[in-house]
């Protein structure tokens, strides 16, 4: 069981409250946890990242483990805490302007 926190837009979005889980057969990499996730909630089908590319959209944000792991590429594998379930991935709104 991967435990994901979501941004709160994301989360009434998806009509959730708190953290959402995802059962995962597999590499529990960050491509994965996506595709469980959009799989669960398709309303989050490209609001994360784009629907044809894959990549995340900007203002995007993703951390494990106290690690930004935003820019790592969608097939490495998540931290062992994440992938047991002890630490959740947090998928963040990044917050812009001066």
């Amino acid at each position: 069981m991967i435990r994901v926190i979501l941004p709160a837009h994301l989360r009434t979005l998806a009509r959730v409250t708190g953290e959402v889980t995802v059962d995962l057969e597999g590499p529990v990499t960050q491509g994965a946890v996506l595709d469980a996730l959009e799989a669960r909630y398709p309303v989050l089908r490209g609001t994360i990242r784009d629907h044809t590319t894959k990549r995340r959209r900007p203002f995007i944000r993703f951390f494990a483990c106290e690690q930004d792991l935003s820019h790592a590429l969608p097939d490495t594998p998540l931290p062992a805490a994440v992938a047991t379930g002890k630490e959740p991935l947090l998928i963040v709104g990044a917050m812009a302007g001066g």
